[in-house]
């Protein structure tokens, strides 16, 4: 097994590697260019501003974008402020059941139920020159920004795969399984830490699904409540993250990543947005290549 919860397991969402990141969420109470203020589920939150602090809603924005009563997902690195931040991002990943002029209806698999994605004439050439088969059956992940008729698409999360939703290809049975695991990393949802793992044992109490496709690389089975290292290979930042969901969607996904070279193919992990910022990922470009192994050396305690 990869990584068994245990005690004195190092803490979930402890950083090592590379220069100090923090990311946290909540809503936005106030913004000035100088200190940005949200409410999260452990309080009030308080993030020093600067000039270079890059804002996102649905695109590059300026500060105006950080108004109250919107969501907000904001990283600080080497304790000068604010390196980024992401206001209402919503990611919408599964498979496609309706298509409309202006909409589509994805299932994002039995713990996340179904979603209303609107597709904006303007973003509609964009999301199909990724995702040709806009069709029942076909798997879709899109970026959106929230909206008030639902998330609206502002840019496809990744190319889609060719095949039906329902016929993903498997590893070989006779492929040995790597006591580390490299391939993508995505996030999903809008919680603080956590990932979905593709291969949670459906037997006994281990939480796992039944029904879910075995993913197209060879992966140990483990537990809810297992604790993972997950390391962006781009940034080399890696954190003790708990398994808190099942990846049924993320088994069906053999994409790769390109964000520092080509990822074998496959998502391993799909993080919390907290946690996947924190480990350096870009929210908006919506992967990191990533290994995947046991407990971070050095962090217990």
């Amino acid at each position: 097994m990869l990584g068994p919860s245990r005690a004195g397991a190092s803490r979930p969402g402890t950083v090592s590697g590379g220069l100090p990141v923090r990311a946290a969420a909540g809503t936005i109470l106030d913004a000035s260019p100088h200190l940005l203020v949200l409410s999260g589920d452990r309080g009030e939150v308080r993030v020093p501003m600067t000039q270079a602090t890059q804002v996102w809603h649905g695109g590059p924005e300026g500060p105006d974008a950080l108004r109250p009563g919107r969501r907000a997902i904001v990283r600080t690195a080497d304790g000068r402020g604010a390196d980024r931040v992401w206001v209402d991002i919503v990611r919408v990943a599964g498979t496609v059941v309706t298509c409309g002029r202006d909409a589509v209806e994805v299932d994002m698999g039995p713990h996340r139920g179904r979603v209303h994605v609107v597709v904006p004439p303007n973003v509609l050439g964009r999301v199909l020159v990724r995702h040709p088969r806009l069709e029942p059956g076909y798997l879709i992940d899109v970026i959106c920004v929230a909206s008030p008729d639902g998330p609206r698409a502002v840019r496809p999360g990744t190319a889609q795969p060719g095949y039906r939703a329902d016929r993903p290809p498997a590893a070989e049975t006779s492929a040995p399984v790597p006591e580390e695991v490299r391939g993508t990393a995505t996030w999903f949802g809008s919680g603080d830490v956590g990932l979905a793992y593709p291969a949670v044992d459906p037997e006994g109490n281990a939480g796992g699904c039944h029904g879910t496709p075995n993913a197209c690389l060879p992966l140990p089975y483990v537990s809810l409540g297992s604790e993972l290292t997950v390391r962006n290979d781009c940034t080399g930042r890696a954190a003790s993250v708990p398994v808190t969901e099942c990846g049924c969607v993320a088994a069906r996904f053999c994409d790769r990543c390109v964000q520092c070279g080509t990822s074998p193919r496959g998502r391993v992990v799909e993080l919390a947005p907290v946690a996947f910022a924190g480990l350096g990922g870009d929210l908006a470009v919506g992967c990191f290549n990533v290994t995947v192994g046991g407990a971070v050396p050095g962090l217990g305690g």
